[in-house]
């Protein structure tokens, strides 16, 4: 975590402190959130709980998030509006601020559900900004030109083509250890959001990245973690990100080119490849079809743009 709650002694009283404490621990624990959006939550609660301090005029505590109205929440929001705050990061804050007053609610500490009927507005949906299947082949071939060290090499391949051959989150990949992955199989299983399974199939280029990897990794016992850092620790996705940026650099690629880009072309590529909607949601590990949706716009897209190329009619008009 960024920081313990112990910096908010002059904010929280030492019941609310602890209860921050274990929702942080919930979240980590119970419903496996990563620990990136976990470290997201846990900043956007602490601004909350600063606010708080303020416009209550004492510390936080238990009693007092009890006694909330929707009047206290909807003067954070103006509060973090008149920062400037981005609409997206408003709902991101809320959606943490809800999450932890469900958890006192299930865990009977107490009750108070004003905080359900504040509304941001919602955040404008972004659409995946998925490679070009060149593009994609290009910033595996890359990792050589830009990775120094060949142990690294090796890591940095093998992660990359399981997020791109394999559609993983960045998280679930980070989160594998050497025994979850089968040796010589065509498919393993990957534990996503929510603690949900699915089965992942497994093609031999992946199969083969991640072996060569194995074979130079630091500590290869079952329960070392598949992916360390140079200290031997579970790999950060900080780290992730920050090379990505290098390989984004080095081949000139858009900003949009980041990790959860990989996964966005796996799932894109296979529907340019004729793949259903429906298999598309399984391998992604989506809990509705209303997210894989997103892709099907920018399948409609590439086939307006082959249709356009390709079909005698649209260039007879052009003549």
């Amino acid at each position: 975590m960024k920081e313990n709650y112990n910096s908010f002694k002059e904010t929280c009283d030492t019941k609310t402190i602890a209860l921050l404490e274990n929702w942080q621990k919930h979240l980590l624990l119970d419903r496996r959130v990563s620990t990136h959006t976990t470290d997201s939550y846990d900043f956007d609660l602490k601004a909350f709980m600063c606010f708080l301090k303020d416009h209550l005029g004492e510390k936080v505590t238990l009693s007092a998030l009890k006694k909330l109205t929707v009047t206290d929440f909807r003067a954070f929001l103006v509060w973090r509006s008149s920062q400037k705050i981005a609409r997206s990061s408003l709902s991101r804050e809320m959606s943490a601020i809800r999450n932890f007053f469900k958890f006192c609610s299930k865990e009977e500490i107490f009750e108070n559900q004003s905080v359900m009927s504040v509304r941001t507005g919602g955040a404008a949906k972004m659409m995946p900004h998925p490679l070009s299947v060149g593009d994609a082949q290009a910033f595996l071939d890359a990792v050589s030109a830009v990775v120094k060290e060949a142990w690294q090499v090796k890591r940095d391949k093998a992660l990359y083509y399981l997020l791109y051959g394999c559609g993983l989150r960045i998280g679930e990949a980070l989160s594998l250890n050497i025994a979850d992955f089968p040796k010589n199989a065509d498919a393993f299983v990957i534990t996503g959001k929510g603690n949900k399974q699915r089965l992942v199939p497994l093609l031999p280029i992946v199969n083969q990245a991640v072996f060569a990897w194995i074979k130079v990794h630091p500590l290869p016992i079952g329960s070392s973690p598949l992916f360390v850092g140079s200290r031997g620790e579970r790999l950060n996705a900080g780290v992730v990100q920050r090379n990505v940026r290098y390989i984004r650099r080095y081949l000139n690629l858009p900003d949009t080119v980041t990790p959860h880009a990989l996964r966005h072309s796996f799932a894109t590529h296979i529907l340019e490849g004729g793949g259903d909607l429906r298999t598309v949601q399984e391998l992604l590990g989506h809990s509705s079809l209303s997210a894989t949706q997103r892709y099907t716009q920018i399948n409609r897209e590439h086939m307006l743009e082959v249709y356009d190329a390709a079909h005698p009619r649209t260039k007879m008009s052009k003549n």
